[in-house]
């Protein structure tokens, strides 16, 4: 399969630097534009940009010159990582281009005509895409503590009914940026406030879960109660569930239906989706950040302790790795998604191709 072109928006923030690193050898994209504030424009990238990942940034990338925002682009997918103080707009203007954009902002999750995908949940919201009024499209994916959330839910809501859940994060230092939280207000310390995660879990979550129909998503009927923290960890945010459910399952059936769990990446065999999408662990002090965030490339949720709930039903322990399978990542699965799938009706399949490539340019498969 021939290499697409693809353009980072945000490129020198954190989740931008992430999409680089995971797009390194990717084999269906290849990054060709990076797109960053007007103050980094002209200037390489390796010149403007403060790296901050575990692996070196390469020359190639490095060398290539900075693309502002408001120059035209040449790739037709839009990985955008863009801050959410600009990133609505912008977003917009490049789907009125032509462009599918595949944004980690939170600026258009909830609007009624964008889908908010985990494709192992439900790739059919991709079909909202159609009642958008771009020339192009853009799709989200959820913030990250709503990511691991959903995911761990989504099986136990289909086979036994959930009702509601209270959850409890502690959120990496990472999830809030570079330079994020000052070390003198987070070093032995915990943060019991982060601006809009309460109410981000509350309501995407229920759109994730919801219902497609003609008329939109319909949220799912789940009572989700939530308080966030920030915590002294560089990566990895964990969160403690307690849920209460229609039907009530045995802790092995609860067990056992996340650990089986697997959606359309896994069968399509996608490069980023693990195999096992969920990973449950038996130890008893696990998941742990330091030990389990790196689970299959950080792309698995980790979820332990699984255990009878004297004030609900069932709860339990869920980590995931916030900026790859909570950010950057999740996004690379959704266009791998786009491009790959053959789930989709004829003609959906037919636009979303005449969206990505003209006709003398359509991918070779």
């Amino acid at each position: 399969m021939e290499r697409l072109p693809v353009a980072v928006l945000g490129a020198t923030g954190m989740v931008g630097q992430k999409f680089i690193v995971l797009l390194e050898n990717h084999p269906f994209f290849e990054v060709k534009e990076l797109v960053a504030s007007p103050r980094s424009a002209g200037q390489p990238f390796g010149k403007v940009c403060r790296w901050k990942q575990e692996r070196p940034l390469s020359s190639e990338i490095g060398n290539m010159i900075v693309k502002s925002t408001e120059e035209e682009l040449k790739s037709k997918i839009l990985f955008s990582g863009l801050d959410s103080s600009v990133a609505g707009p912008v977003e917009e203007k490049f789907a009125h281009a032509g462009h599918l954009v595949i944004s980690n902002s939170k600026n258009h999750r909830m609007d009624e005509d964008v889908p908010l995908i985990i494709p192992e949940i439900n790739p059919d919201h991709l079909e909202l895409i159609k009642k958008q009024p771009y020339t192009g499209a853009i799709i989200t994916n959820s913030n990250c503590s709503t990511m691991f959330l959903a995911m761990t839910l989504a099986p136990l809501h289909r086979k036994f009914g959930v009702d509601a859940v209270n959850v409890t994060t502690m959120q990496a230092v990472s999830g809030a940026g570079y330079p994020g939280v000052a070390s003198l207000d987070i070093l032995g310390n915990i943060i019991p406030y982060i601006k809009d995660e309460e109410e981000k879990l509350e309501t995407e979550t229920q759109k994730i879960l919801g219902t497609y129909t003609e008329k939109g998503v319909i949220p799912a009927d789940i009572k989700i109660s939530a308080q966030c923290h920030r915590v002294p960890v560089y990566d990895g945010h964990t969160e403690t569930l307690s849920i209460k459910f229609s039907n009530v399952p045995s802790i092995e059936d609860v067990r056992n239906t996340l650990a089986e769990f697997r959606g359309l990446p896994q069968e399509l065999k996608l490069p980023s989706a693990p195999d096992n999408p969920i990973v449950v662990l038996d130890e008893e002090d696990r998941p742990q950040p330091l030990r389990d965030v790196w689970t299959n490339r950080g792309m698995s949720l980790c979820v332990g302790r699984i255990r009878e709930c004297p004030v609900f039903d069932v709860k339990m322990i869920i980590l995931g790795h916030n900026t790859v399978r909570g950010a950057a990542g999740a996004s690379i699965l959704n266009a791998e998604t786009l491009v790959k799938t053959g789930y989709y009706s004829t003609d959906f399949h037919n636009w979303i191709y005449s969206v990505l490539y003209s006709r003398e340019d359509s991918l070779k498969r």
